[in-house]
């Protein structure tokens, strides 16, 4: 296998793998546990691994005073996007909230635009219309019913939130510690955001069969730590933007599993929505304004994450 195809099966091997959270947290549910147990328990499974990998490489552990605060600052920002989206899934499909959850690039192209003066170019402004026009089939069926407004509301607060975390993990301040290293603190910090709900508002609630242990262990392993490390050497092979135009995968991967696993079902409406949006935020990454912001997208699983774009190996 030349290097070429390589790059592009681990683009997609990433992409899937980060779209197979439903499939792992949607039994969790439907067995009685609440989204504040199941990420608890995804975090904390997670970080041994992301920490092993680091030792494995030979990276320190260390951090300078300066950067804890705006690592704590993104692991709120990552656990709040995973949160929130995790919370979405009892309102809608998990496909359909996978895929509006894939406009956060164009969210992160807005913030650009207002934040830093960046230029938005208008094949970025006929395709945020395009992606609005996708959400807006979506949010009302050809029934006529409409999706679940406070739904709707948390993918959005969980695109906004990973959409501000890509932008500020590429500030100065941490842009050039290796990825992941940022993502190892990510977690840990981000973790700390379920800690203090189950302690105030929620319940820890653990699985009562001992094979749903292994969705925990599996959310863990498949959207973390093997979608990392796919991404990660998919960029090396054949770079950040077509590995970034793979993450369209990623909701395909999960609209999949919503309806063969848990039947859910799409109209020709929905579908059509759906096939927008993703093309709207493909030609959004293609086009290349907003990659070097969404290069280190994969350091953090959540968000979810959730869509596929890293950082050369070099970063990690």
């Amino acid at each position: 296998m030349n290097v070429k195809a390589k790059g592009y099966l681990l683009g997609s091997i990433a992409a899937a793998t980060y779209g197979m959270n439903p499939l792992f947290a949607l039994p969790l549910y439907k067995a009685g546990m609440n989204p504040d147990s199941v990420l608890f328990f995804r975090y904390l499974f997670a970080i041994p691994l992301l920490g092993i990998m680091l030792k494995a490489r030979g990276r320190s552990f260390k951090l300078n005073r300066r950067e804890i605060l705006p690592l704590v600052v993104m692991g709120v920002l990552v656990s709040l996007s995973s949160l929130t989206l995790f919370l979405s899934y009892n309102y809608m499909g998990a496909g359909i909230a996978s895929t509006i959850l894939f406009v956060y690039p164009i969210m992160v192209a807005v913030i650009m635009a207002v934040a830093y003066k960046e230029k938005l170019p208008l094949q970025t402004i006929v395709c945020m219309v395009l992606a609005l026009a996708g959400i807006g089939l979506l949010y009302k069926t050809a029934d006529g019913s409409t999706l679940s407004l406070t739904g709707t509301l948390l993918v959005l607060v969980s695109a906004l939130s990973y959409a501000i975390y890509i932008v500020g993990v590429n500030q100065p301040i941490l842009k050039n510690i290796a990825t992941l290293k940022v993502t190892f603190y990510v977690l840990l910090f981000g973790l700390s955001l379920f800690i203090v709900r189950l302690y105030t508002s929620s319940e820890l609630t653990v699985p009562d069969e001992w094979y749903l242990w292994g969705n925990l262990i599996a959310l863990a392993v498949f959207p973390t730590a093997i979608s990392f490390l796919c991404t990660t050497s998919a960029i090396q092979y054949i770079g950040s933007t077509p590995t970034a135009i793979l993450g369209a995968l990623e909701p395909v991967t999960a609209i999949i599993f919503g309806v063969s696993v848990f039947g859910e079902v799409l109209t020709l409406r929905e579908s059509v929505g759906l096939v927008m949006i993703i093309v709207a935020v493909t030609f959004v990454i293609a086009g290349g304004g907003i990659t070097s912001y969404l290069i280190r997208f994969r350091k953090l699983f959540p968000k979810l994450p959730l869509k596929g774009f890293k950082r050369h190996r070099s970063a990690k």
